[in-house]
């Protein structure tokens, strides 16, 4: 089979999509753009409810607030491009672009990972430790841990990127994904790539596994802890605080081990689409309505914007 190496700026990939049948262009260009206006200004209104109320300056909507900001720029690298495409005939990607895609991809998701690690850990404290939490979780430690879920994610971004860089395809250039993901680009590779499977398996698992076993840790000690409070209006108390957080945790991280901890032989291009589009898409726009339906201090917040706009 003849190969070529698509190096250049010239060259491009198409994606197929979600759908090949013409007839579900529209709509599903149309249900998504729906799905990502959503999440905009759902986590837009997150953002600066929680900016605009002195009581929510704390770590948790810290946190809470970044990642509403980075499923922003998460969902915004790849639905554009998706809703374009649908639109389309061409459907195409520069290689550069595809591995631009890949890299901010990447590296907005495993931020969002890191920051839902860094969420468990302030509501460890918070219940575990509330004595200390004010010293525990200071502006100072906040920032750092936001500082250091960026860097390790770009740095793992930077080094998936820079393998694929040099990996040769086929002259078959159709990517069966609706954006430039890792093992649908990979599929097309005409070189081996099994040195790059292990290399990046392995990363993979130690960057994911690493706040994964953080919040199951966490989680732990908080359950503990929480069975050793006497009182029923206790333990639903100190369990309430991290409902909507456990909620998150399990819809990100069932979808994402579900596509990624698998061989590349076991790829399912229909299967992966659908539990991929649930957390590059319906997660984050889920999130705002799991924060704030359930949260009394988000409610306050959001009246309290509702009413600055209004006034």
């Amino acid at each position: 089979m003849e190969t070529k190496n698509y190096s250049s700026s010239m060259s491009v990939f198409i994606l197929l999509g979600l759908s090949s049948n013409p007839r579900l262009q529209k709509p599903l260009s149309a249900v998504f753009l729906v799905m990502y206006l959503v999440t905009l200004v759902g986590n837009v209104l997150i953002i600066l409810a929680i900016h605009s109320d002195a009581r929510l300056h704390t770590p948790m909507y810290f946190f809470l607030s970044n990642l509403s900001f980075m499923d922003i720029c998460f969902t915004t690298v790849i639905v554009p491009k998706m809703l374009v495409n649908l639109l389309s005939e061409t459907k195409s990607i520069s290689y550069v672009g595809c591995l631009v895609q890949m890299y901010f991809f990447t590296a907005f998701g495993n931020t969002d990972s890191y920051l839902l690690a860094s969420m468990a850990i302030d509501r460890l404290v918070a219940i575990c430790n509330p004595l200390h939490y004010d010293v525990t979780m200071n502006p100072r430690h906040c920032l750092l841990l936001l500082l250091v879920s960026c860097t390790i994610s770009h740095l793992h971004s930077t080094m998936g990127v820079l393998l694929m860089s040099r990996l040769s395809f086929c002259a078959s250039h159709v990517i069966e994904h609706f954006f430039c993901d890792i093992q649908p680009v990979l599929k097309l590779s005409c070189s081996d790539t099994f040195s790059f499977q292990m290399v990046v398996m392995t990363e993979t698992l130690a960057v994911i596994a690493t706040p994964f076993l953080i919040i199951l840790f966490s989680y732990l000690r908080i359950i503990i802890t929480v069975l050793r409070v006497p009182s029923v209006a206790g333990k639903w108390k100190a369990f309430s605080t991290c409902g909507s957080h456990l909620t998150v945790v399990v819809l990100f991280y069932g979808s994402i081990i579900y596509v990624y901890f698998r061989p590349l032989s076991m790829y399912s291009v229909v299967k992966d689409r659908v539990a991929t589009v649930m957390y590059t898409i319906v997660t984050p726009m889920l999130n705002p309505f799991i924060y704030s339906l359930r949260n009394k201090d988000m409610k306050r917040g959001l009246r309290k914007l509702r009413d600055r706009i209004q006034s």
